[in-house]
């Protein structure tokens, strides 16, 4: 039989966050999937066995395995140590606008996680935040179970979520309406959106958005690598770094609303 593969929502940064179920599925899979940047993952190798020896290569060159510093990696080794035991397969997945390399890469993820579910090898692939929100893994996901292989989301904390709770702030109350943006798509138009604005990965484009947020008189709040190491918090616009790295969430207030709401 086949395995089946699971995506998994690690949460936003702190081990703490996953949920019951994640570590659960993270301990009983026996591979574990990462998505990573680095363009020199063993990839095109002709089969899951080469792919894998590889991989192996690549460990004993770097004394590490492949996709070991990938973030949502460090954040479930957090909850569930014994991650270390397992198969690590590394999934390339530029950050890139380019459609061509996008759907190259969703193909290769996909024949790549078909290749170890024939195995009859379940596999739990890793996003950070939650599953369901901007996630890359569901395109190589979707691959995957169009060609009829079982495929289930597991959802889990939302890194705005967290960053609410960080700030101790709600993100709406009674009729307001939330808007999610990623920062460098449209985060101009998204000011003339009516209740609150939460503006995504913010940190490549910070000081475009901070000029104009510094424009529009709206209270900003952020938070950047929430629940992460070097974690930032941002009570002002002014107190906002231009620096601030990609994982950065900011919450954006109409005027004469509460701090806190």
């Amino acid at each position: 039989m086949n395995g089946k593969l699971y995506c998994v929502s690690v949460g936003p940064g702190d081990p703490e966050l996953l949920t019951l179920k994640a570590v659960r599925l993270i301990r009983q899979c026996p591979v574990i999937a990462v998505s990573v940047k680095d363009a020199a993952v063993p990839r095109d190798a002709g089969s899951a066995r080469a792919a894998a020896e590889q991989r192996e290569a690549q460990t004993e060159r770097t004394g590490r395995k492949t996709g070991e510093n990938s973030v949502a990696y460090q954040i479930a080794a957090g909850a569930v140590p014994e991650i270390g035991e397992k198969e690590l397969l590394p999934l390339y997945m530029p950050m890139t606008r380019d459609k061509e390399l996008l759907t190259k890469s969703h193909r290769e993820a996909a024949e790549t996680l078909m290749e170890t579910l024939r195995r009859g090898r379940d596999v739990a692939w890793l996003n950070l935040g939650d599953v369901s929100i901007y996630s890359t893994s569901l395109y190589g996901a979707g691959a995957v179970e169009k060609a009829g292989f079982s495929v289930e989301m597991v959802s889990g904390v939302t890194s705005f979520c967290a960053a609410a709770a960080r700030l101790g702030c709600s993100l709406a109350e009674g009729g307001e309406e939330l808007h999610v943006i990623p920062s460098s798509y449209g985060a101009e138009e998204a000011l003339h959106y009516p209740g609150v604005k939460v503006l995504m990965k913010a940190g490549s484009a910070m000081g475009k958005v901070k000029k104009l947020l510094a424009e529009s008189g709206y209270q900003v709040q952020g938070v950047e690598r929430c629940g992460m190491e070097g974690e930032k918090v941002y009570r002002s616009l002014e107190e906002l770094e231009e620096r601030a790295g990609y994982y950065t969430v900011l919450f954006l207030k109409p005027p004469g609303t509460g701090e806190n709401r």
